[in-house]
């Protein structure tokens, strides 16, 4: 055993037993489905299991102690095992992986794969052994130097190759181990200075990458679904993934919205000044919304900080969001977090993924009796209302023009008649929800 605790149990919210649930509770109904299956909790590998503490002003301070005295392809299989215990041991029934997450990487291409075919056979005999399914995997095209300028976006040719190559292998992976979909986060897939930048070359470009995967999903019959991850900025000044309309847009002008969804990550939204709600929402209303990496930012910092969702307020709104959609089909909560690099016991790993399974249970069972009773469907209802019927209908069903409203409102007087926004009630309905 790697980890000295038992298996994570939900014990209520009147526990005092840190290692326990007291709000996530994987059998209990809640609008006639299983906890589990609303939220569908899934391991970052890369997190979770390889990182180890380091950021840009300081070394490693997670001398894990599995990764002693081994190295190489004996490290990744140790991982394997740490991987899976670890799942087993907190009730996660997915995981997501990076290719350079799980396998050493190689000099040569070659080399990499020949790792990666060592590792995923390791992966593929835990995966039958716990019943632990893949939610999504991807490519790591932004942390080796030949993606000093991007990947598909590179003004180096040997650079798309080599990113085609490197994505190709990583979707065989993805399908061989029987994964609902596979993200694209384009990390350095943008700019920091226009001044040395062809921006509509280097976006077309992206755009003939995609299309190149899709071709290729068709090729090898991999059906699991595509995903674009948005993220505004760091490590470039600006990525052409920008946020969910900027995404939606891009997907929209080359005709690949037939393909892709979005995977939304909480931190990401807050640092292109947006919340997570509006985000979800966005994607949502365009019949976007696939997956959901689950995290949250400090407001205070401009980076990425991946941190453990804690915010209930926040979840609330996600899990309404939604809970409105009708739910994820393919996608789940990834917590794409990492813990702080104080937090560097081997229990703090669980500690941190019971706050945030913790977290999102709470705000699944807030957001469905919000659901439940309608409260803010009905003000939504109440505010529009002057488009069910007479000039508002005929507007929404496209029956008049410029002149027939000219003409509507000749001669009226009272046309300030609005519905009031209700937001400072709106927002105390909801603490009431939230504080019981």
């Amino acid at each position: 055993m790697y980890f000295k605790q038992e298996k994570i149990k939900y014990e209520g919210s009147k526990s005092l037993n840190p290692f326990a649930f007291k709000y996530y509770n994987a059998e209990e109904l809640v609008l006639g489905k299983p906890m589990k299956e609303h939220l569908k909790f899934s391991m970052a590998y890369w997190h979770t299991i390889s990182a180890q503490g380091t950021d840009m002003f300081g070394e490693a301070t997670m001398q894990r102690h599995w990764d002693q005295g081994v190295e190489g392809i004996e490290r990744a299989k140790i991982r394997v095992k740490v991987a899976f215990e670890f799942m087993e041991k907190m009730g996660l029934e997915y995981f997501c992986f990076h290719d350079a997450d799980i396998a050493p990487v190689g000099e040569t291409i070659e080399e990499t794969n020949a790792n990666l075919d060592i590792i995923v056979d390791e992966i593929e005999k835990e995966m039958k052994r716990t019943g632990i399914k893949l939610l999504w995997g991807t490519a790591n095209a932004f942390s080796n130097k030949r993606y000093v300028n991007g990947a598909s976006t590179s003004p180096n040719a040997d650079v798309f190759a080599y990113a085609a190559a490197q994505v190709k292998k990583a979707m065989e992976i993805t399908k061989r181990l029987n994964g609902s979909g596979y993200v694209f986060w384009g990390g350095r897939e943008g700019y920091e200075t226009l001044l040395n930048t062809d921006m509509a070359l280097e976006q077309d470009n992206l755009a003939r990458f995609l299309k190149l995967a899709v071709d290729y999903a068709k090729e090898i019959d991999f059906k699991g679904q595509f995903y674009i991850e948005p993220k505004p900025k760091e490590p470039t000044k600006h990525q052409y993934d920008f946020d969910a309309a900027t995404a939606v847009s891009f997907l929209r002008k080359y005709n690949l919205n037939k393909n892709f969804k979005l995977n939304l990550e909480t931190n990401h939204a807050t640092l292109a000044t947006h919340t997570m709600q509006h985000e979800v929402r966005y994607a949502a209303d365009n019949g976007m919304l696939g997956s959901i990496d689950a995290n949250q930012g400090d407001l205070l910092l401009g980076w990425d900080t991946d941190q453990f969702p804690t915010d209930i307020y926040e979840s609330t709104l996600i899990m309404y969001e939604v809970l409105r959609y009708g739910g994820l089909t393919t996608g789940g909560l990834n917590f794409d977090a990492r813990v702080r690099r104080p937090s560097f016991k081997e229990e703090d790993l669980m500690l941190a993924h019971i706050a945030g399974m913790d977290t999102y249970a709470a705000g699944l069972r807030i957001a469905a009796k919000l659901w439940e009773d309608q409260v803010l469907e009905k003000n939504l209802a109440s505010r529009y209302a002057s488009y069910k019927t007479g000039i508002g209908k005929k507007i929404v069903d496209g029956q008049v023009g410029f002149k027939e409203l000219d003409a509507y409102v000749k001669g009226k007087k009272e046309l300030d008649k609005n519905e009031p926004g209700r937001q400072e009630v709106l927002e105390s309905i909801l603490n009431q929800y939230i504080i019981g």
